[in-house]
């Protein structure tokens, strides 16, 4: 294995977190969490509720960089594929910093991709241009295996954003269990819905797993446009191990 530390692309979602998760379990020295708040719709990353990643930092016990709005370069992309990469320089730039920052450099970067071809070869040419390993252990999985073994270690996942047919205000707040993945296996023979979301169909946050020390707890408003919705909260915090 090669020499210095591992860096986790951080979201709070279920896809990010159990790369994070995987990478921990192999005994890769994760030594930094890193999350990038883009503003508004991006090609490249999970957008809602992405400031709540710090809480499950803390509750990781694994230090988070963030990668600010001001970060990102403010050319105009002519085309899908040039914001996809104009989206990655300000992730690359603080990966620079952190492989001068960290002993040993960056060995290493974990992502959630699973079927993105366009996010994975911009993650895997960015990790090549830093010298890194990528893990990326959801990568052409089956989408239910994955979503079982999510649960079966212990995840708990809340939707916080749905923008599909099928999906209704219902779904905002729910929990990710086995009787929710009925469901959606049913959406997705009626609507095509993918069971992990994974066209944007629906986004998620881990509330808790067994690589937190505590779970995050939300209050939150439901927020229905017609069509599609997000929560809307309100104040979060880390309860204490035994849900107080």
């Amino acid at each position: 294995m090669t020499t210095g530390a591992w860096v986790s692309l951080f979201s709070g979602g279920k896809d990010s977190a159990w790369a994070l998760y995987r990478a921990l379990e192999r005994g890769l020295p994760v030594e930094r969490l890193v999350t990038v708040h883009p503003e508004g719709d991006s090609y490249m990353y999970h957008v809602p509720a992405t400031d709540l990643a710090s809480l499950a930092a803390e509750s990781v016990g694994i230090p988070l960089v963030d990668v600010e709005p001001d970060d990102f370069a403010a050319a105009e992309a002519t085309d899908s594929s040039q914001q996809g990469d104009t989206e990655l320089e300000p992730l690359e730039a603080a990966l620079g910093d952190l492989a001068t920052e960290l002993d040993g450099g960056i060995a290493g970067v974990t992502a959630g991709a699973v079927e993105s071809e366009y996010q994975t070869s911009r993650i895997e040419a960015m990790c090549d241009r830093l010298d890194a390993e990528l893990f990326a252990p959801l990568w052409q999985e089956d989408p239910r295996e994955l979503a079982d073994a999510m649960l079966d270690a212990g995840f708990e996942i809340r939707i916080i954003q749905v923008a599909a047919h099928g999906l209704d205000e219902s779904w905002l707040g729910r929990t990710l269990d086995a009787e929710a993945l009925a469901d959606l296996e049913a959406l997705n023979d009626e609507y095509g819905v993918h069971i992990l979301g994974e066209g944007g169909e629906f986004e998620t946050l881990v509330t808790d797993g067994p690589h937190m020390d505590r779970p995050i707890r939300l209050e939150y408003d439901t927020v229905w446009e017609g069509t599609r919705g997000y929560i809307e909260i309100s104040d979060a915090w880390l309860a204490q191990a035994s849900g107080e």
